[in-house]
């Protein structure tokens, strides 16, 4: 009875030592799931896991939620799924998958955890907002699901995420257990609803670390047999793997009894725990009923085999030039009120509101250049205004929105200036929450959706996309 096997440890480059994650692979635990590094480390890193261990395949997995480029600096970020949203366009939701798959592929990451189809319902939810499709789930169901399409044809396994769904929270599940106060009834005709009609399609469901009263007043989701085996596996007849959320996080308390309750509340593989060795002590020395462990390899077995059905390609060909992002950002890039046109000859004055990630605003600005408008930081100046707004959903953060400071900033910086404009190239609601003649809503800081906010400012095009979400 291997139950090593059902823990998937983390690998988080330049902080995990190697040689640790090679004594895992040695010990027989199932898979990894990496977090950042470049293409080079990542293929080097998986093919030495893979030739450590003793089992004859191991699943690799990572977040690729929004493409490579979110965890990879030598990767190109593709757009956010709720850019999608705005775009309402199930065949760039296809190519999304498609691309994100091949170059995983390409790199030896067999299993991507994705998509997020938690709703974007609630303004203050810091984790999911952006990585959401939108609030109506059947929008989100339709994009999902095309989503999907593409991963199989470019050979990644999926994974809905996160069961039964925690868009109507403000709680970061990375710091504390959210609570979702939703009837069961809602529960039934929105969180539920693209996980029901997605099921077919899944590789796996992912489960979410939180409490839903409605449905379980005792268990958070993940060690729930209430949702686990009664609600997903029995009334909704998923019969794939059923993997936990990652057990480093803070909401579940004690790992190891968190994780031996997930097992036997249903769970095949337990993902991401912060003290792996200890973990893996401590299950060896549980009593198991034979039933748990052995469906649980034989969920990952069929995993193996489906990681197989599609060889790789080269990364030369997966990270491929392509017109995607551009594409995309025509589609999506949404405007409310009214239009701030700049023309050759120029001034913009631009302040950059929420950018606790560094992001750089050069594509916009260069963008601007390239067309004789002018660009200088705000410093009380009269004249044209754009707010550039950044923050976006990070783990372990706890918020989403702008602080007492910033708005206070921002708020100071629209006074009397009647031509002026918001664009929130991540949190839509941000951008909703000031008194503003025009609103520009990008969803993504990619370089070609930055580029394409600054064309449309020029006038060269009229934004096409529609809001996915309620502000």
């Amino acid at each position: 009875m291997n139950i090593n096997r059902l823990v998937h440890p983390g690998f988080w480059f330049g902080k995990t030592p190697q040689e640790e994650a090679l004594q895992l692979a040695r010990m027989g635990v199932g898979g990894f799931c990496l977090y950042g590094g470049t293409r080079a480390e990542v293929a080097a890193l998986t093919q030495a896991l893979r030739a450590a261990s003793p089992h004859k395949r191991i699943l690799i997995s990572a977040d690729y939620e929004d493409g490579l480029g979110r965890w990879l600096p030598d990767a190109e970020l593709l757009p956010s799924n709720l850019a999608l949203g705005a775009a309402d366009d199930t065949a760039l939701a296809e190519e999304k998958g498609f691309l994100t798959a091949r170059q995983a592929k390409s790199i030896g990451v067999d299993w991507v955890f994705a998509p997020v189809v938690d709703l974007a319902d609630h303004p203050d939810n810091p984790i999911v907002n952006t990585r959401s499709f939108g609030a109506d789930p059947q929008r989100v169901t339709r994009l999902a699901g095309a989503f999907m399409d593409g991963l199989a044809k470019g050979g990644a396994l999926n994974s809905l995420k996160h069961f039964p769904g925690h868009g109507n929270t403000a709680t970061d599940s990375h710091l504390a257990l959210p609570v979702l106060l939703s009837t069961k009834q809602h529960i039934l005709t929105h969180e539920l609803v693209p996980f029901q009609q997605l099921l077919a399609k899944a590789d796996a469901v992912m489960v979410g670390h939180l409490l839903v009263p409605a449905l379980d007043e005792q268990y958070p989701a993940s060690v729930s047999h209430t949702l686990m085996t009664d609600l997903l596996k029995n009334q909704m007849g998923f019969a794939g793997c059923v993997c936990t959320d990652a057990l480093c996080m803070k909401a579940l308390g004690d790992e190891k009894q968190a994780a031996r309750a997930a097992l036997l509340a249903g769970a095949h593989i337990l993902l991401v725990p912060e003290k792996p060795f200890e973990l893996l002590d401590f299950l060896n020395r549980q009593t198991w009923p034979p039933n748990v462990v052995e469906q649980a390899l034989r969920q990952q077995n069929f995993l193996c085999a489906r990681a197989d059905e599609v060889p790789g390609t080269t990364q030369a060909a997966a990270f491929g030039p392509t017109d995607f992002t551009a594409r995309t950002a025509q589609k999506a890039i949404t405007l409310l009120g009214a239009p701030l046109t700049l023309t050759a000859g120029e001034t913009l004055y631009y302040l950059s509101v929420g950018n606790d990630e560094h992001l750089s605003p050069e594509p916009f600005l260069a963008a601007l250049r390239k067309r004789r408008i002018r660009t200088e930081v705000f410093n009380g100046q009269e004249g044209k205004l754009a707010i550039l707004c950044w923050r976006r959903y990070q783990a372990y953060k706890g918020k989403i929105g702008l602080d007492e400071q910033e708005t206070l900033f921002v708020q100071k910086a629209l006074q009397n200036h009647p031509q002026s404009i918001i664009i929130s190239f991540a949190n839509p609601w941000t951008a909703s929450r000031f008194p503003c003649p025009g609103r520009l809503f990008a969803f993504s800081p990619a370089p070609a959706f930055q580029q394409a906010a600054a064309a449309a400012l020029a006038g060269e095009w009229k934004p096409q996309g529609r809001l996915p979400v309620l502000l």
